[in-house]
Parts: C-alpha cells; structure tokens; sequence
C-alpha cells in the first residue's frame, strides 16, 4: 500500500485514459435483503404473495386470505479475474509509478466500464421487460420517446418513485438543449439522472475469456447481435444487484516465488438481474439497425 500511495505524487506524469467511475452503482441492493443460499454461488431473496379483497358479510364477517414469504434463489451471474505482473526494478526506476498506477488504472479504464456494460446488458436481455425500438435523431423526438415510457411506466402502476434514468451523453445534450418547459419537466420527472458512455450501453455484449485466439486482450465488446442503448429507465427496486467480491490482491517481490516482481490481481463477483415480478420497473430504448 506504501507503493500505491507514492505513486499518488507522480500522477500528473501518467499518460492516463479518461473514463468515468461507475454507472451502476446507483442500483446496488440492500445486502439485508438477501441471505447466503444453500451453495456458495447463490442468494435467496424474499418474495411475498397475497390474495386480494373479498366480499365482506355483515353475518360472517371477513373472508379468510392468505399471505405467504417465499425464499427465491439467484445465481451469482458474474466472475472475471486478472493477474499482473511488474519486474521490481521496472517499478522502481519509473518512480514506483509501474506497480502504483496499475491498480487504479486498471480498476478505472477496465474493471469498471466492463461491470457497467455487464449490468445494462443483463437488464436489458430480462424478458418481459418494456421495449421500444427507434432511431432519436432530435431532441424533440427524444424527449417525446422518454415521456412515451414514463407514461408506460405510470400505467404498468410502477411508483414514480425511485425512478432512475440512464441516457446517453448525446440524447441528453439535444434534449437540455431545447431549453423549453416541457424538456425541462420531463427530465426532472427522475429521481436522478445518470450519462452513460455509448461505449457501456449495449442490449448484448461479449465478454473475452483472455485465453482464447483473438480474446487475449480480455476484455468486452459490443456483441454480433447487440445493439445501442438510446435510455434505459431503471426503477430501483425491481432490480437485484449485489457485488460480493471485488478486491485486489498484491504480492510483493520478497513473497514472489516465481520472479522478481510485485504482482497484481483483481477479481469481482457479483450478480445483476431482474426480480421476476417487477419487470415493468424497466423500460429499456434501443436504437434502429
């Protein structure tokens, strides 16, 4: 840690990538509402069901219903993993900037952007879910298809609470750029707002195993079938994400058996999927072929 923190004076000397923090992290979970599931690669989410009002008799009174507290079980949906290694004296004569920047480099251009892409891609494959399918080229257009789906929403009775949309840079711009009183009122119509690189906002994406020719580079890309995102309106509770393990582990070069060299490893376990029941909480618009 010693490393990582030096490294912090010589930042300004990185040729960095831009890239943003994550996009999703709006919608994790509340870890009290899932418990440990009878394997290790699994939760149990509650689930409650109940009847609905009957006819009330001034004789006999109430009719009997019944309520009933499931326990649905979720598989974790996510695992990736990457290995590093940096020669000790390659560390040391780039001002300890080798090893010290690796970390939150990698976490920043790598790890974070293929969670988000992971994320929006599982939502949007969820069946069920509200689809609409059209190319927005101005912002009358795109504020007009953004009401079409509140109005979707609003009569699937999802809460206007809790409300979250994601929307890409450029659909945003043309809309705040109409400046008019109905562009304003439907974007304030959200609990928050959230941009989204086109680049994390795909229907499909592939993931590289990192082993397989062409897939060295690990990594996503946009799949053969994918196909962009335009917004995504996500209401929180219909979505379950839980991250259960994201953590790096560092070797330094005295605990190194194999070389001379700190290594460097990043793995992150997690899930994202949809609660069967709430798919009207997703509305998800995509652009044309």
């Amino acid at each position: 840690m010693n490393t990582i923190t030096l490294a912090k004076k010589y930042a300004s000397l990185l040729d960095e990538t831009y890239r943003e923090a994550a996009k999703t992290a709006v919608l994790e979970s509340d870890a009290a509402l899932a418990r440990e599931g009878a394997n290790a690669n699994e939760i149990v989410i509650p689930k409650l069901t109940m009847d609905g009002l009957a006819d009330y008799s001034r004789n006999s009174g109430y009719v009997d219903g019944d309520v009933s507290l499931s326990w649905q079980t979720v598989k974790f949906n996510y695992e990736r993993g990457r290995m590093f290694s940096v020669d000790a004296m390659d560390n040391e004569e780039s001002q300890q900037l080798a090893f010290g920047a690796l970390a939150g480099e990698f976490v920043r251009t790598k790890a974070v952007p293929e969670l988000d892409a992971f994320r929006f891609a599982s939502i949007a494959g969820t069946a069920g879910i509200s689809k609409e399918t059209a190319e927005l080229s101005t912002g009358e257009a795109a504020a007009a298809a953004v009401r079409k789906a509140v109005s979707t929403m609003d009569a699937a009775e999802v809460p206007s609470e809790d409300r979250i949309l994601f929307i890409t840079p450029v659909l945003k711009g043309m809309i705040d750029d109409m400046d008019t009183t109905k562009s304003r009122a439907v974007m304030a119509s959200f609990d928050q707002v959230v941009v989204v690189p086109q680049s994390r906002f795909y229907t499909e994406i592939k993931l590289n195993d990192g082993v397989s020719s062409g897939e060295e580079d690990g990594g996503y890309s946009k799949a053969s079938g994918g196909k962009n995102i335009n917004f995504m309106i996500v209401h929180k509770p219909a979505v379950i994400q839980f991250t259960k393990h994201a953590l790096p582990k560092v070797i330094s070069p005295a605990n190194n058996p194999d070389a001379d060299s700190w290594k460097y490893g990043y793995r992150s376990y997690g899930l994202c999927s949809v609660y069967a029941n709430k798919a009207a909480g997703i509305y998800c618009h995509v652009a044309a072929d």
